[in-house]
């Protein structure tokens, strides 16, 4: 199914947005909509936008999570920087 990968995206999305609830719209046209569940009903955070726009504006909507960076990584940076 075509909506998979926009419904991954939207788990993932709230996930990181703990007090907010969005959630997934599938048009006629196969375009997708994202929307904050809110009391007073849902608004519509975006536009109708195909499957790959969608999943892009989805990743960069809400905040991000920090890369992880592991003890040999931060190592690694630490010896790239020039020393003075």
């Amino acid at each position: 199914m075509r909506s998979t990968r926009a419904t991954a995206a939207v788990a993932r999305l709230n996930q990181r947005s703990e007090s907010r609830h969005y959630l997934m719209v599938m048009t006629s046209g196969s375009l997708f909509v994202l929307r904050e569940r809110q009391e007073g009903g849902d608004k519509d955070v975006s536009e109708a936008l195909g499957l790959d726009d969608f999943v892009r504006f989805v990743d960069v909507t809400g905040p991000q999570k920090a890369p992880r960076i592991t003890r040999n990584d931060a190592a690694f940076a630490k010896q790239l920087v020039r020393k003075s």
